[in-house]
């Protein structure tokens, strides 16, 4: 019996893997809970523990848009994880990859919708100061306009970037591209 559940934990893992890196950008809890429990993938004790330990074992980051609301963590594939994602993709069964291929190609737009700008800070496991990522996004065109990472000495210092680039993005972004092209 426990061969069969470390199976299923680990086709668990890899279902999670393949939609985040299909989606190619970084899913919130709730968009990863609608789709796996709508599919029938698994349960939302088995989804947690699954998250916790992907992001524990470094295949998946988990970052918060607001540190102090859960349910603003949105995943994003690590190398770490794309790495085993493509040693056992051929795991996954090719059902369910094209059920998730479908979720994707058909909410994609909305998922990156939420995702015209985003700032994102996490500890930088190297030191300890803390990286703060910054991003702007073309909804029309589906790509990303500008990423920049900033690393800071202090958590006070990444909530105040995260804060200054949602509150002021747009302009900003135009004052940076401005910058760069003079």
């Amino acid at each position: 019996m426990g061969i069969t559940l470390e199976f299923k934990d680990v086709e668990n893992k890899l279902f999670l893997l393949y939609l985040i890196s299909m989606m190619d950008l970084p899913m919130s809890r709730s968009q990863i809970v609608d789709f796996v429990l709508a599919k029938d993938l698994m349960n939302s004790f088995v989804l947690e523990q699954n998250l916790i330990d992907m992001v524990g074992r470094k295949f998946l980051d988990a970052a918060r848009e607001d540190s102090r609301d859960e349910s603003t963590t949105r995943y994003s594939l690590t190398e770490e994880g794309q790495a085993n994602l493509e040693l056992l993709e051929n795991q996954i069964p090719r059902p369910v990859r094209n059920m998730i291929d479908q979720y994707v190609e058909e909410n994609r737009g909305k998922i990156r919708k939420g995702f015209e700008k985003t700032a994102h800070y996490f500890p930088n496991a190297d030191n300890d100061e803390y990286i703060v990522k910054c991003g702007v996004y073309d909804d029309k065109r589906g790509t990303m306009l500008m990423e920049i990472q900033v690393p800071v000495v202090t958590r006070e210092q990444a909530k105040f970037i995260q804060t200054n680039w949602n509150a002021n993005y747009s302009s900003l972004y135009k004052r940076i591209l401005t910058t760069l092209t003079e």
